[in-house]
């Protein structure tokens, strides 16, 4: 069902024209200083793969990709990406990225099954990128490192847009804080996981929940993940399992913790073992992207995803991703975001 968080006393501050302008700024800055950040080169990406072969993201796997025929292949079907997170690894075997080095690439994606609201909309837009790392950097004190690089550019991004824009302030913390999962189901066992997010990014304006996609303490996953692209289960910090994490920002818009980025260091060939056969997907070993990592052809690597439409939103104080980009509404939607102030593109 779709849903609508309707902020208190929301007035734009930005007129839609000055909006395209903050949009095209931002875009343009952002993924620049990305690309020096981490020493990525921009790649071209597909909008649709093969089905079959693995490489699609099945996100937290209950999502329908929609998919199509091919009329000159036989009617093979081809699927519309949910995200690169297998392409991008792939991409960096074939290209013969070196170690230190990386590619990003504008990901678009069409996801049917979304819940649609002030967050989702049926079409994603993301900066996907990743790096090639060695074996001696699959630690919790490299995924951090990488974090604070990201977060850098978050900030500076920042600073750009309240020049920019003097009657935007700047709303971010000097310094991301790190917390793991389960030390946040410690911290409030009878909350939900959403529950936990809302009161830790409150807390520290800007988090890295670590250790996604795995069982906590009490059985529980804090959110899904695929078991077939990030490392969850690996012992990280304190012994504690998991090599990845989400980006979570305080949005002062919505009062609400705002997700910018999933990310984190990839399967090994034992991880992946192990978190197929506790998914339940092992027959996934006969696909072509698993295929090749079992037999050493590509890298190990730290990747992510960092959501365009959800920057714009987050700087230029927008309370709902429909001010951003262009998609498809229920018609209450529209009605009830009229009555808000919100201007749905």
């Amino acid at each position: 069902m779709s849903y609508l968080i309707e902020p208190k006393n929301y007035t734009p501050i930005l007129n839609l024209q000055q909006t395209e302008l903050g949009i095209t700024k931002i875009k343009d800055f952002f993924q620049a200083n990305l690309s020096a950040e981490l020493r990525l080169r921009r790649v071209t990406a597909p909008l649709f793969v093969l089905q079959g072969t693995g490489i699609n993201d099945d996100l937290n796997g209950v999502e329908r990709a929609v998919n199509f025929p091919i009329k000159d292949m036989n009617d093979a079907r081809a699927e519309v990406v949910h995200s690169l997170a297998k392409w991008k690894r792939v991409t960096l075997a074939d290209y013969n990225i070196e170690q230190g080095y990386g590619i990003y690439t504008d990901m678009n994606a069409i996801r049917a099954d979304e819940e649609l609201g002030n967050l989702h909309s049926l079409y994603v837009d993301q900066w996907d990128w990743e790096r090639v790392m060695s074996a001696e950097e699959r630690n919790i004190d490299f995924l951090k490192s990488i974090v604070r690089r990201i977060y850098s550019t978050l900030l500076r991004t920042e600073y750009l847009v309240s020049e920019s824009f003097p009657e935007i302030r700047p709303s971010l913390p000097s310094e991301i804080t790190f917390i793991h999962s389960e030390e946040l189901r410690k911290l409030y066992p009878d909350l939900s996981p959403k529950e936990r997010e809302y009161n830790v990014a409150k807390q520290y304006g800007a988090v890295f929940i670590i250790g996604i996609g795995g069982p906590l303490g009490d059985g529980e996953k804090h959110d899904g993940r695929a078991p077939d692209y990030d490392d969850w289960t690996t012992a990280g910090e304190k012994g504690l399992p998991g090599l990845n994490g989400d980006i979570i920002l305080w949005n002062p818009v919505l009062e609400i913790p705002f997700e910018v980025s999933s990310m984190g260091i990839r399967v090994d060939k034992a991880a992946l073992l192990k978190q197929l056969e506790m998914e339940g997907k092992t027959e996934r070993l006969q696909m072509y992207f698993h295929k090749r990592l079992m037999e050493d052809s590509l890298p190990l690597s730290v990747g992510g995803g960092i959501g365009q439409s959800r920057l714009c939103m987050f700087f230029l104080r927008k309370a709902h991703i429909g001010e951003i980009q262009a998609s498809i509404w229920p018609e209450e939607m529209y009605e009830q975001c009229k009555k808000l102030n919100i201007n749905l593109i």
